[in-house]
């Protein structure tokens, strides 16, 4: 691949990991994610892959043009076949240069293709982190996985008084603290947040 490109499927691989340590029992767990539990949190990470698989290709349509809170996401039966498979199927897709030049859509929203790659590693790390914690599993992103999910979560340009970051307020880290925990603390979750129980 092109040095000015990222490679997704380290990241991919590991949200993959991380389910295959998910257990039924798991799905109704809660996650850092307040409106989701675990299965559909699993469900939602199933349509971003689709979605910014298309988005890479630039395969405009429905699935591009619908905010992800519009729908209620869950998984199927079928989920842990249909989750490697869509994760694997996203990171070839952003292996294409084509898919990080020109303009392309995703949650209804049309942003240039290199935004929207790293909007997609972003959400992999995130939501990665996401399950790993909801079912007390060890989660290690690769660090430049973690550097791009840190710059794109990163303020920029705010004005005086303004606050709250890409996805959210962001939770303040230490300075010290891990990137890992800066950069959760980035998409407004607590980095010490843990499944009660």
């Amino acid at each position: 691949m092109p040095d000015d490109i990222l490679d997704l499927g380290p990241q991919a691989r590991l949200v993959a990991r991380v389910a295959e340590g998910i257990t039924d029992e798991h799905l109704a767990a809660p996650t850092p994610c307040p409106a989701y539990a675990v299965r559909n949190l699993l469900g939602h990470v199933i349509g971003l892959a689709e979605a910014f698989r298309l988005a890479a290709h630039k395969e405009f349509g429905p699935t591009l043009d619908t905010s992800p809170g519009s729908l209620a996401p869950d998984v199927t039966p079928g989920w842990r076949g249909e989750l490697p498979k869509a994760l694997d199927a996203l990171a070839e897709a952003w292996r294409d240069p084509a898919a990080w030049q020109g303009m392309t859509r995703a949650g209804g929203i049309d942003l240039p293709g290199e935004v929207a790659g790293l909007v997609a590693l972003d959400e992999l790390v995130v939501h990665g982190w996401d399950l790993a914690r909801a079912t007390g599993q060890e989660y290690a992103p690769d660090e430049a996985s973690l550097e791009a999910a840190r710059a794109l979560l990163t303020p920029t340009g705010e004005a005086d008084g303004e606050s709250g970051g890409l996805f959210g307020e962001p939770v303040p880290v230490p300075d010290g603290a891990p990137l890992l925990d800066r950069v959760i603390g980035l998409s407004g979750r607590d980095p010490g947040w843990r499944a009660e129980g």
